[in-house]
C-alpha cells in the first residue's frame, strides 16, 4: 500500500509540475519588434587624429576622414565630397589656433607658411611680434602663458622740484597696454606638457604698430610688468586712445599730483 500511495503522489506532482509549465508557455508573448532605424545620411569631414598646437606644422598622422552627420557639417568643415585632395592640401600648413581630437578642419585656423617661420605665419595682418625681458616678479610668477591677455605696466622713476631739498623722486605708474595677446614665452608658442605656468625671461606680445613703438620707447624710460587678464576680457575692445603714441615732436599733457604740465617727446 505504501508503495502505491508513493507513486501515484510522484504522478500527481509530476502533472502538476507539466500543467504549470504549459500555462506559463501559454502566458508568454512575442517580444516586440523594433522599428527599423531610420539611417541618416553622412558625409566624409577631414578632423584632427591628435592633437595639433599652436604653430605645429600638420603631418599626415595628425588628420584623417571621419563619417559626420551632414545636416550638422558646417559650410566651414573640409568634406571629401567637395574636395578629395584636401588632406594633402592641409598637410605642411601651420595651426593658427590649436586643434583637439576629433574637431573638425578649418582652413581660417591655418596657414601656408611658404618658407616662412611659425611666428610670422601665425601673426595676424597688420599685427607686429616684438619681445621684451620679464621676470616671475614682473611676468605674474609664471601664470602667463602663450594666448593669454595681458596689460603692460610702466613703472618709472622721476625727479620733480622740491623746496626744501631741491628735487626728489617720485615713483609713477601707468598701464601702458591694454588688453594685448601673448603669442609666446621665451621661445615656447604653446603650454609645454600641460603645465599650467610658464617661467621665461622674454614675452612675446602681439601689437599694433603704434603700440610696438610705445612699448619699445617705454622699455628705456623704467620697469615693464605684465599684469594677467581674465578669459572672459578676450573680446573686450581695447582703449585705442591708451594705447596710441604720441608722435615725435608733439606736446603731451601730464598730470601729476594734480599738477597739469607739458611735455615734448623727442624728435
Amino acid at each position: 500500500m505504501k508503495t502505491a500511495r508513493i507513486v501515484v503522489l510522484g504522478i500527481a506532482g509530476v502533472a502538476g509540475l507539466a500543467a504549470m509549465y504549459l500555462a506559463s508557455i501559454g502566458d508568454r508573448k512575442p517580444a516586440p519588434v523594433a522599428p527599423p532605424v531610420a539611417q541618416l545620411p553622412t558625409v566624409e569631414v577631414l578632423v584632427a587624429k591628435s592633437d595639433i598646437g599652436l604653430g605645429q606644422s600638420v603631418k599626415p598622422e595628425d588628420v584623417q576622414w571621419q563619417r559626420w552627420p551632414a545636416e550638422t557639417a558646417s559650410s566651414a568643415f573640409i568634406r571629401h565630397d567637395t574636395n578629395a585632395d584636401a588632406m594633402n592640401d592641409v598637410i605642411g600648413s601651420i595651426a593658427r589656433a590649436p586643434f583637439i581630437v576629433g574637431e573638425p578642419i578649418r582652413e581660417q585656423k591655418l596657414v601656408k607658411a611658404n618658407g616662412s617661420g611659425f611666428m610670422a605665419a601665425i601673426l595676424p595682418s597688420g599685427m607686429r611680434a616684438i619681445s621684451t625681458e620679464i621676470s616671475p616678479e614682473t611676468g605674474a610668477g609664471g601664470f602667463i602663458l602663450p594666448n593669454d591677455r595681458v596689460d603692460v605696466i610702466l613703472s618709472r622713476r622721476d625727479k620733480i622740484p622740491d623746496q626744501q631739498q631741491g628735487s626728489r623722486d617720485i615713483i609713477t605708474t601707468e598701464i601702458l597696454l591694454s588688453n594685448v595677446r601673448v603669442l609666446a614665452i621665451d621661445q615656447a608658442p604653446k603650454e609645454k606638457d600641460g603645465n599650467n605656468s610658464l617661467i621665461g625671461k622674454t614675452v612675446t606680445l602681439e601689437l599694433k604698430p603704434e603700440q610696438a613703438e610705445t612699448l619699445a620707447r617705454a622699455r628705456q624710460s623704467g620697469t615693464l610688468a605684465l599684469a594677467l587678464r581674465s578669459i572672459a576680457d578676450v573680446n573686450e575692445k581695447t582703449d585705442e586712445t591708451r594705447d596710441q603714441a604720441p608722435k615725435r615732436g608733439e606736446s603731451i599733457r601730464v598730470v601729476r599730483f594734480g599738477i597739469p604740465s607739458s611735455q615734448t617727446t623727442q624728435k
